[in-house]
């Protein structure tokens, strides 16, 4: 069984109007002037990271693939937009045969980006490719938000685990692609049985506070949790007093406790105790995990602490401060005419404020060092030179409007893993600064 084929409550049966009205009215515009035919080649980019970033990385490509394989007007949809006069009878006929046919080119999943990156390039005619603007962005930003934020998070963890643990802070299908863009970016379980039964990620969890409240005693909580999940289980130890929990937690399990887990008070110099008074019960083998509001530094500032795992929830789910990229989907090129060989020519938007473009169809290559050490982002139009050949960054992920590159979720997490070994060592500085390569345009 694919869980992908069942739909809801993960899924949704149509992506068609995960779109802005306005996209619909350009759409009837076009096919009215004869412009929406044209060849045309739309790109995704950011013009910066979201200030303090050294990186960005590129999370939710498998969702957008799905996003546009199922953009489809089916008749409730036709319907809905007959009723509400959104556009005529001759779009909503053109519409009602849609399907992307289109290339779709792209950074891979778990690649990592810089401003200016073509992170994604849709080429087809103008009226299948405005469509699918919004739903991209929406994908594109929200999962690439939060794997930048798990990334800098795995980064401070330096090598232990993170759990995810934000789905009661966000929306119910927002924490499930969440959770997957944070195991992208380094997590390597979550909370969220969604997302374990969506994208197999892993899953865990024990009890909550009200497990504990429950019971008569803190004792008979910890014994009806053994009882039930085994010794190797974790119990949580901050409901009452925190010596007294771990000192009873080790009289119910024994030495063999799985692990104990810390939510509240200053978990730095809780840790240490709760460390040192496991070793003296006998329990070195008992891990200890922390929880409570976490972000990248409060993670980072636990490195000298015998932590053992950390479980992340508001602030990887709201981006740790940054819930989007602020990436654009911009018309880069488009034919002079409707006819099928008609050159491109370069557009671009010309405007004060930082808003400008660059026009022209993109290639990118990473430049590396002789150690094999990102030196430079390398953006340009028009040939490819040589140099560059053999190390592209785009993939064509769509042909003809057929996905060709879906892969496993786990590929996207072992490149991101391979993408942030060749960065310079300064990309893992938590420090405000600029991105650690930039972004040269050949």
């Amino acid at each position: 069984m694919n869980p992908a084929d069942l739909g809801l409550p993960v899924d949704v049966p149509s992506t068609a109007l995960f779109t802005d009205h306005y996209e619909l009215t350009m759409l009837q515009a076009a096919l009215a002037n004869g412009t929406a035919d044209r060849r045309s080649v739309f790109e995704v980019f950011t013009r910066r990271l979201p200030e303090g970033r050294r990186y960005g990385v590129v999370a939710g490509t498998g969702r957008v693939l799905d996003a546009v394989e199922n953009f489809r007007f089916d008749a409730a949809v036709l319907e809905f937009l007959r009723e509400r006069a959104v556009v005529d009878m001759r779009t909503l006929d053109w519409l009602a045969s849609y399907r992307f046919s289109g290339d779709i080119w792209g950074y891979p999943e778990g690649e990592v980006y810089f401003p200016g990156s073509p992170i994604l390039r849709v080429e087809g005619s103008f009226a299948e490719c405005v469509l699918l603007e919004t739903v991209i962005l929406s994908i594109l930003n929200h999962d690439s938000a939060i794997a930048a934020a798990a990334s800098r998070m795995a980064s401070a963890a330096g090598g232990r685990p993170l759990i995810e643990m934000g789905a009661r802070r966000t929306h119910e299908l927002a924490a499930v692609a969440a959770s997957r863009a944070a195991y992208v970016g380094g997590f390597a379980s979550t909370s969220d049985l969604a997302a374990g039964f969506r994208y197999g990620i892993p899953t865990v969890g024990t009890s909550a506070h009200a497990f504990t409240l429950v019971h008569d005693t803190e004792r008979d909580a910890f014994q009806a949790q053994v009882a039930s999940l085994g010794s190797g289980t974790t119990l949580l130890v901050d409901t009452y007093d925190v010596a007294e929990a771990v000192r009873t937690a080790v009289e119910v399990a024994g030495t063999g406790l799985g692990a104990v887990r810390i939510d509240s008070g200053d978990l730095l110099l809780v840790a240490h105790r709760v460390r040192h008074q496991l070793d003296e019960l006998g329990a070195t083998g008992t891990r200890i995990v922390v929880t409570s509001d976490l972000d990248e530094y409060a993670i980072a500032s636990l490195a000298a602490a015998p932590v053992d795992a950390y479980g992340v929830g508001t602030q990887l789910v709201t981006g740790s401060g940054h819930p989007t990229c602020s990436m654009v989907y911009k018309l880069v090129a488009r034919a002079t005419s409707a006819d099928p060989k008609a050159p491109l020519v370069p557009v671009a938007k010309k405007s004060t404020g930082g808003k400008t473009s660059i026009g022209g169809r993109k290639w990118a290559a990473r430049r590396m060092d002789s150690e094999g050490v990102a030196e430079a982002e390398v953006v340009g139009t028009g040939a490819v030179p040589a140099a560059f050949a053999d190390t592209q960054l785009l993939v064509q992920l769509v042909k003809a409007g057929e996905v060709v590159a879906r892969e496993p979720l786990e590929a996207a997490r072992d490149r991101h893993r391979e993408a942030c070994a060749g960065l310079p060592l300064s990309a893992t500085q938590l420090s405000r600064g600029e991105p650690v390569i930039p972004t040269e345009y050949a």
